[in-house]
């Protein structure tokens, strides 16, 4: 049975106070008890809200083996976020046994219900030969689908395809603008990779000041490469003014995760002036 207007608010509602009202409050049980008697009526979107109930532990003791089951009652009557859902737990194994296939097969029915996620991840099996035939042309096919509706990770992975050439046509222009997509939803790989683009000028304009923007950006969410980065462009004073000290500053943050290279920049630095320099007489 599809979901009516007034049954889908209703339920909705329901889901909203109990996800606000903490875990095992009275809130959340009272609305277990509304989107329950929604479900076992065959209402598709309580059958789905009770599913996610039981995965989070809201209202309910957290069981991925009844998640599954709503999920399933939910996915079978159309439900794309049920599918897109159910192919995750078979995708991991939580719930249920691990079938690479049915989570390949739930993800296809929400792709093809435009569900960005499932597209991005029906991708993946394609490139990977996870629960279908390897296929590079398909996971093209999925991967762009989703970027094209804002999926990041598929943005970002469309963008490698093109930078390296792999089952598409090699296009540095086409991976920038992929990159720069995935960037500006603060994605730290695609941050980190525009920036490489922008420093070498495949695909844009070389510009080292654009680089430097788009390093810091990734190097402020914590990557070493990018932190690495900076520290080598202010030790150079590329398109930006010499400083030992900004590259001293992003060298130590890059070697203190491990990063070989910031280590050994670290050594070469000069250090750090104690007192000042007088001139001599």
């Amino acid at each position: 049975m599809r979901s009516t207007p007034l049954r889908f608010l209703a339920v909705s509602l329901a889901l909203a106070a109990s996800l606000f009202a903490g875990a095992a409050s009275a809130a959340d049980a009272s609305a277990v008890t509304e989107i329950r008697k929604a479900a076992e009526q065959g209402d598709a979107q309580a059958q789905y809200n009770l599913g996610l109930m039981y995965h989070e532990g809201r209202g309910v003791a957290q069981n991925a083996a009844e998640a599954v089951k709503w999920y399933r009652k939910a996915a079978e009557q159309g439900n794309a976020d049920a599918q897109f859902a159910l192919g995750e737990h078979n995708a991991t194994g939580q719930g249920v046994e691990r079938n690479d296939a049915e989570a390949a097969k739930w993800y296809r029915k929400a792709a093809e219900q435009e569900n960005a996620a499932a597209q991005y991840l029906l991708g993946v099996c394609y490139a990977r030969g996870q629960g279908v035939a390897r296929n590079g042309a398909e996971a093209v096919k999925w991967f762009r689908q989703a970027a094209q509706r804002g999926n990041v990770r598929a943005q970002l992975a469309l963008g490698a395809l093109y930078a390296t050439g792999e089952n598409v046509e090699q296009n540095d222009a086409e991976a920038a603008k992929w990159f720069r997509k995935a960037a500006e939803q603060g994605d730290v790989d695609a941050q980190l990779m525009l920036g490489t683009i922008y420093q070498s000028g495949r695909g844009v304009a070389q510009d080292v000041a654009e680089a430097v923007k788009w390093y810091r950006k990734a190097a402020e969410q914590g990557n070493a490469f990018a932190q690495y980065n900076v520290g080598s462009i202010y030790a150079a004073g590329l398109g930006v003014p010499q400083s030992d000290a900004e590259a001293i500053k992003w060298f130590r943050k890059a070697a203190e995760q491990g990063n070989e290279y910031a280590r050994k920049a670290l050594e070469n630095m000069p250090p750090p002036l104690t007192h000042p320099v007088r001139a001599m007489k």
